[in-house]
């Protein structure tokens, strides 16, 4: 850090496993994503190109290479796994991923339906090849899981071998764990964590209010995905007291 503050908690070192920040780039170019590693590279963890954006974003091989060099490892938005199951090429998938030397795979079902066992198997085979993050929850606002569904669901998915399971909210925060308003669900979120390990979720997290939610429930170490490029900096900065918002959070009494 620039200088020295006292009563700044403890941010895991990386690389690290815990304390993750995802960020979704949805079409950034080379010279943006330059720029984004000069800043936020110490403080990004992994990079998702967003849903199907890399099927169409130009110089993709280069892009990915950016990242990789800068220590950052890139996959691509579940979606992109849905678009391919549906059309009956998991193995190219497979071989895709591998030819951009893709090392993390999102599995998802948030657009289409995958009989669970059936997704668990893809999460099994797709192990022996990458790191793989699961997502629980769709993108359907009217398909509403109850809590012990979605522990039943994230539990599952880690014991096939996924190594984190991503808790869906879409790129906007209002689905999944959010209400349509960008609300917390706070009874679901507080329920998986009576059965699930918080370091194993990725918690979606796109709004600010999002991330302020999480950070004072579950700490500084706290796994957030579907950050902004833009928010990278800002949210670290909240992370550890020095944004309004958690100001407090970590100030002694006596203070």
């Amino acid at each position: 850090m620039n200088f020295n503050l006292t009563q700044i908690p403890d941010r895991n070192l990386k690389p690290r496993t815990h304390g993750l920040t995802m960020i979704m780039d949805k079409g950034l170019s080379i010279n943006e994503a330059n720029n984004l590693i000069s800043v936020g590279g110490p403080h990004i963890d992994i990079v998702k190109l967003g849903f199907g954006t890399s099927f169409v974003t130009p110089n993709l091989r280069e892009k990915i290479n950016v990242y990789q060099e800068a220590g950052l490892p890139v996959y691509f938005g579940g979606t992109l796994f849905e678009a391919f199951l549906i059309r009956n090429q998991f193995q190219d998938y497979i071989n895709i991923c591998k030819d951009y030397n893709i090392e993390y795979v999102e599995v998802s079902d948030g657009s289409i339906e995958i009989p669970h066992a059936e997704k668990c198997g893809y999460i099994e085979k797709l192990t022996k090849h990458f790191t793989v993050l699961s997502e629980v929850g769709s993108k359907d606002a009217a398909h509403i899981i109850p809590p012990y569904k979605w522990i039943e669901l994230m539990r599952a998915e880690l014991e096939a071998g996924s190594s984190y399971v991503i808790a869906e909210a879409r790129e906007a925060g209002n689905v999944g764990i959010y209400r349509g308003s960008g609300e917390v669900r706070e009874g679901l979120v507080q329920e998986i964590l009576t059965q699930i390990p918080e370091e194993k979720i990725l918690w979606e997290a796109p709004q600010k209010a999002q991330q302020l939610y999480f950070l004072e429930l579950i700490g500084c170490n706290v796994n957030l995905g579907n950050i902004a490029p833009t928010e990278i900096i800002p949210l670290e900065a909240m992370r550890i007291g020095l944004r309004g918002d958690t100001f407090h959070l970590y100030l002694q009494k006596d203070n």
